[in-house]
């Protein structure tokens, strides 16, 4: 990605969203041809001079301070993940554009990972990458996601602005996208030269005006908690509360899990869902009729990978 354009884009954004009167400012003038700030008033409000701001704005960062990125973040109103992504930039113009191979494989998790969504029975609970792959679920996660797991390789972005279905599992849609967009903004600032993410927003860019334009508002989030809405193909609408765990001893992952509120119509959902997906392992593991009949069926042990419900992207 173009670091430059990333900075400008991103700070001429944020300049443009704040009054003057937002920023404690006098509105001198009744024609301000700009929406929001000027940039004499965000150098102003950051105390730094003019020239100095619009190189910042022009797209350069290099060598900015971080007292200087705390300036401007207050003077903007940058919130916490907003803040997060300026001096993700600011890395990124002082970087040189490597990326380190991953001592891994992609798509590799560690046993003690998977026995961790082995051992979560109650609630649904998946794992993905910085690239938004869902690399593995144990039976209840997917079980809530089996329309994204349907894909050949599981992408929670793909499905959200590729999959026609995907705007009937989402009762709300327009706030999912967003969140999920402004998360990734976050990824491609911690990431700016890795290939891999490039590639997946230019496709989506190609083939989502949806995402051409939510991209275009450089908004910016954490993926940590909140409440999802989701109409399920099986149980109906169910309404869930996520946690997302980063996993610092493998970096880019993160684990998700989704619990309903006790008491309420969703938490009878969840377990109608754990025993539908629980009817649909057996069923699959099941021996065919012939099998049995002709006395070839072998006991094959292969409860945990469908348990799990892992699938390597």
């Amino acid at each position: 990605m173009d670091t430059r354009s990333e900075v400008r884009e991103f700070l001429s954004t944020r300049r443009a969203r704040i009054t003057p009167d937002q920023a404690g400012l006098p509105a001198f003038g009744g024609n301000r041809r700009v929406p929001g700030l000027r940039r004499e008033e965000v150098s102003l409000l950051a105390g730094v001079s003019v020239d100095y701001y619009t190189r910042l704005e022009r797209g350069d960062l290099s060598g900015a301070s971080d007292s200087v990125l705390d300036a401007l973040a207050r003077a903007l109103q940058l919130d916490e993940a907003e803040t997060a992504h300026l001096f993700d930039l600011a890395r990124a113009a002082n970087a040189s554009p490597v990326v380190r191979t991953p001592r891994k494989k992609p798509g590799e998790l560690r046993p003690s990972i998977l026995r961790l969504l082995d051992a979560m029975t109650e609630a649904p609970a998946v794992v993905r990458n910085n690239y938004f792959d869902y690399l593995a679920a144990n039976a209840l996660g997917r079980a809530l996601y089996a329309p994204v797991f349907a894909q050949p390789q599981p992408n929670s972005a793909r499905f959200a602005f590729l999959d026609p279905a995907a705007q009937d599992f989402y009762p709300e849609w327009d706030r999912n996208t967003r969140e999920l967009v402004a998360a990734m903004r976050g990824e491609a600032g911690r990431n700016p030269f890795d290939r891999k993410l490039t590639d997946l927003v230019g496709e989506l860019s190609t083939r989502s005006e949806r995402f051409r334009t939510l991209w275009a508002a450089h908004d910016v989030r954490f993926h940590r908690t909140g409440v999802k809405r989701i109409a399920h193909p099986v149980v109906g609408e169910i309404e869930l509360t996520y946690e997302a765990f980063a996993l610092p001893a493998d970096p880019g992952l993160h684990l998700s899990t989704y619990t309903a509120e006790p008491g309420t119509a969703s938490a009878d959902k969840l377990r109608m869902l754990a025993s539908w997906a629980a009817t649909e392992a057996a069923a699959s593991e099941a021996p065919a009729p012939e099998a049995v009949a002709s006395g070839t069926a072998h006991d094959v042990d292969t409860a945990p990978e469908r348990a799990t419900g892992r699938a390597d992207a």
